[in-house]
């Protein structure tokens, strides 16, 4: 290194004040400066035990490296390196000297070990009889040793350095601390999951389908809410899925053939702010006679007859069948939510539209209705479902919903769970039957009867809350 270069490098004020720290940790030795200085310059062996007992090997060298490079800079004349303002002067002594370098060293022995932390559990509840994956997010989980939920040691997986997958085990109900171990220490969240009771259901399937919910970011939702997915009514034998919450655009969507009514306006958004369960088919023949002991149907003298959907049924029996088993019929807006599974056309996903159609053609893809039933009902799920993994929620009876229907109510429907009017006439229908034309078929489509009518097009479809 030449002379130029080596003022270059120690006018540097990193290399003053990191020089200061050194010496002065060098003057509380026994060694003075003047013996450092002569030893130096006499090409003596330095001895550091007594000031570096503690300091690793790699770090001991590292040190004798600075020390090089500061007596360098010490060798040369203070005019060399001081200016006029003397801005590397840092201890204000009016020289640029030893005091000034040693201030840049003022960390010394070894490096900080990077610890564990947990900023949140994904689920952050599941039920007490079974196991539920979860993911655990944070920092510096390489090489852990252990996972344990509420005191019970889970499998797991460390996916990476942010991230561990495990499986919280049965438990009691409560909340209970997740606690992780890794070699450089432990972290433990307190209370960051939930056990609740599942007695109304048996699960069927904890984590969605892909095959069946096909949307990455709704799985996500379906898996934060900490519910399992798929399930089975204890009661009714009626198999639900869940359906997260989330925020749509309620209102008129045309078909290519048919408009929308005034009823079906203003379009508006709608957040739904709580998951719920709703029947994976509409109510059927064979689950309404087994918990009511009779069987109401117009089509219920064919072969399949158990599998075709339960209808002329009212909104008042149907309100019986719910007391009974301790379901409930959905909200409009969670029925409509339901339906488009995403979608904003007047006919929700089917094979080949993943984002749904205004193609009035295609509803046969997806429904029983009036050009294609033979003018009865046929088994449930014999169509596509949607995203959500729902089938015939247009076509082949008309759903009960459990609102008061008011024209005009989209008008001042609340933006979030709005429930309908307090009071009114007639209840809401929604969906379409293997009676009617593609118009009534539209996700959008509001119909409406007085809540004792029974038909062989009304029918219904079962939701509960977790």
């Amino acid at each position: 290194m030449s002379i130029y270069e080596l003022q270059k490098v120690c006018t540097n004020r990193r290399v003053y004040f990191g020089a200061r720290q050194f010496w002065r940790g060098m003057m509380k030795n026994t060694m003075t400066k003047g013996t450092i200085k002569i030893m130096i310059t006499m090409n003596t062996p330095l001895h550091f035990t007594n000031l570096f007992t503690h300091v690793t090997r790699a770090r001991l060298n590292n040190i004798l490296r600075l020390a090089t490079l500061a007596a360098a800079c010490l060798a040369l004349p203070t005019h060399a390196l001081a200016q006029s303002t003397c801005p590397e002067d840092l201890d204000g002594s009016g020289y640029v000297d030893s005091g000034d370098v040693s201030l840049v060293l003022l960390a010394s022995g070894e490096c900080p070990v990077p610890t564990p932390s947990i900023s949140f559990v994904n689920p952050s509840s599941g039920p007490t009889a079974v196991f539920t994956a979860i993911t655990i997010i944070g920092t510096n989980f390489t090489g852990a040793t252990s996972v344990t939920v509420g005191g019970v040691a889970a499998s797991y997986v460390v996916v990476s350095a942010n991230t561990i997958t495990a499986i919280a085990l049965a438990h009691s109900v409560g909340a209970v601390d997740i606690v992780v171990v890794t070699p450089n220490g432990t972290v433990t969240l307190v209370g960051a999951f939930t056990y609740f009771v599942s007695s109304w259901y048996t699960i069927l399937e904890q984590a969605p389908n892909a095959a069946v919910v096909p949307d990455a970011a709704v799985r996500a939702n379906i898996v934060a809410s900490g519910f399992p997915w798929r399930v089975r009514d204890n009661s009714s034998g009626i198999e639900m899925l869940l359906i997260p919450g989330g925020t749509f655009t309620m209102g008129c969507s045309p078909s290519n053939s048919y408009g929308c009514y005034s009823i079906e306006s203003p379009n508006h958004q709608v957040t739904l702010s709580k998951a719920f369960y709703l029947g994976k088919t509409e109510v059927t023949q064979a689950q309404w006679q087994a918990k009511m002991g009779s069987n109401p149907s117009n089509f219920k003298n064919y072969s399949d007859s158990p599998s075709r959907p339960v209808e002329n049924v009212s909104w008042n029996d149907i309100a019986v069948f719910n007391t009974a088993t301790g379901l409930r019929l959905p909200s409009e807006a969670e029925w409509e939510y339901a339906c488009r599974g995403n979608t904003t056309t007047a006919f929700h996903s089917m094979p080949g539209y993943p984002n749904g159609t205004n193609d009035d053609s295609l509803l046969g893809n997806i429904a029983w209705y009036y050009y294609n039933s033979g003018r009865q009902t046929h088994a449930v799920a014999g169509k596509a479902a949607n995203a959500f993994g729902m089938y015939d929620m247009s076509g082949n009876v008309y759903e009960w919903c459990n609102d008061w229907y008011g024209s005009s109510y989209y008008s001042t429907s609340p933006s979030t769970d709005p429930a309908g009017p307090s009071s009114g006439s007639y209840r809401v229908l929604r969906g379409g039957s293997w009676f009617n034309y593609p118009n009534v078929c539209r996700s959008s489509y509001r119909g409406s009867v007085d809540p004792d009518i029974r038909g062989s097009d009304l029918g219904f479809r079962a939701a509960r809350t977790p």
